[in-house]
């Protein structure tokens, strides 16, 4: 029987991608995605597609309402980032960035883990082109591993040792696409936009479209996804 795994999923390219290095690996996924008030909620139906079409055991959607706390642009009233620099992304944390957002995340994902017996969690973290979230770093996921240990019945009783698994963490943005495109993940079918319209199309000018429209340009690949800057 092959291992089980929990894979963060949000609907996004690179969760998109982490699903499938899980399943190349061997590992059974369980998938594990959050309605947690985002202004972007379109992502949930492109994470459910993405769930299907890999053939995950279960794919559990949480409903976690972070606009009771706000604090973010994509769970408050607080205006979208567009047309920044990639100088002016690197600089600082952005208001996109969603208080505690992977800790509750990975908190989720490591209860389900335990209840099913497993002991690997895959997230699609990025260190590099990854907007200035404290939450995406070696650090930070090399601390939650360490906790992860410590809390849970498993590590105490010393049944296993849990691991985080984020294989996207030291790769560039294109060097995801070009991952992703070799497992066979159609980027088609997800959904990165911060902002979209009411008819669901991404901005093409939040820092999520520019970071993905640099990478699919600096691999060579057209993004096969619409963009309503390209209809103005």
């Amino acid at each position: 029987m092959a291992k089980k795994a929990v894979v963060l999923l949000s609907g996004g390219l690179d969760s998109a991608t982490v699903l499938a290095v899980a399943g190349s690996e061997g590992y059974g996924v369980y998938a594990l995605s959050f309605d947690y008030g985002q202004r972007h909620k379109f992502e949930l139906v492109a994470a459910r597609a993405l769930a299907v079409r890999a053939g995950v055991q279960s794919h559990v959607v949480l409903d976690i309402n972070l606009r009771i706390f706000g604090g973010s642009a994509l769970t408050d009233q607080i205006e979208v980032p567009r047309d920044r620099s990639a100088r002016e992304m690197a600089r600082g944390i952005p208001i996109t960035y969603v208080p505690a957002r992977n800790t509750v995340f990975l908190s989720y994902a490591l209860a389900w883990a335990e209840t099913l017996g497993s002991f690997d969690i895959f997230i699609g973290v990025n260190a590099i082109d990854y907007s200035g979230y404290p939450d995406c770093r070696p650090k930070y996921i090399a601390a939650f591993e360490r906790m992860a240990n410590l809390a849970t019945r498993a590590g105490v009783e010393g049944k296993g040792k849990m691991k985080i698994h984020a294989p996207l963490l030291a790769r560039r943005k294109s060097d995801i696409i070009k991952l992703g495109l070799s497992l066979g993940v159609d980027y088609g079918m997800t959904f990165s936009c911060y902002d979209p319209t009411p008819r669901r199309i991404s901005c093409g000018r939040c820092d999520a479209c520019r970071l993905r429209l640099e990478a699919f340009r600096a691999c060579g690949v057209p993004d096969p996804l619409a963009y309503a800057r390209d209809r103005e």
